[in-house]
């Protein structure tokens, strides 16, 4: 198996062309690239799980496709907590708009759209939360990542330990 690397936007679509929980990057880039051939999958050597793009039923929660094995592959704080929030986002479809209400002293965390949070503060870094409609600044540090993590957590119906336990996925 050879080793390649590809720019976070990439590797981010590919995880949301992901159809099941468990496949590879492999399986999916040769479900796309070589339909014809997609009879016949050679079982990898190594496999990265990307079941954070896994669309979830509504009644789900993160825990059953979103584990901490799943986020070594992304090596970046902002990459693991972009990848957290889209499975929240996803799990909880209709109330997700609470995280909306998540604010700091003098700051929004989250908003519809990147102009909200340009709007609310300088150096935000707003990025968008992958397969959702929502935004998210993400130049606070690790400390307050976490904190937005539990508070969009318990906003969203988990026990305080859940959310803790969400948290540190990040």
């Amino acid at each position: 198996m050879k080793t390649i690397e590809i720019d976070d936007d990439l590797y981010h679509y590919i995880a949301s062309q992901t159809q099941q929980i468990g496949e590879s990057a492999s399986e999916i880039l040769r479900r796309l690239l070589l339909p014809q051939q997609n009879t016949v999958i050679p079982a990898p050597s190594e496999t990265v799980n990307l079941a954070a793009s896994v669309p979830l039923a509504q009644d789900q929660k993160v825990f059953d496709i979103l584990s901490k094995q799943d986020l070594q592959a992304e090596l970046s704080v902002v990459g693991r907590f972009l990848i957290i929030l889209s499975a929240l986002a996803r799990a909880h479809k209709t109330q997700f708009a609470k995280v909306l209400d998540i604010k700091g002293r003098n700051r929004v965390y989250f908003g519809r759209k990147e102009a909200d949070l340009l709007e609310a503060g300088s150096s935000t870094n707003p990025k968008p939360i992958p397969n959702s409609e929502f935004w998210v600044i993400t130049n606070s540090n690790t400390t307050r990542k976490k904190m937005m993590l539990t508070e969009a957590a318990l906003k969203l119906g988990y026990s305080q330990e859940e959310a803790e336990l969400i948290r540190d996925f990040l």
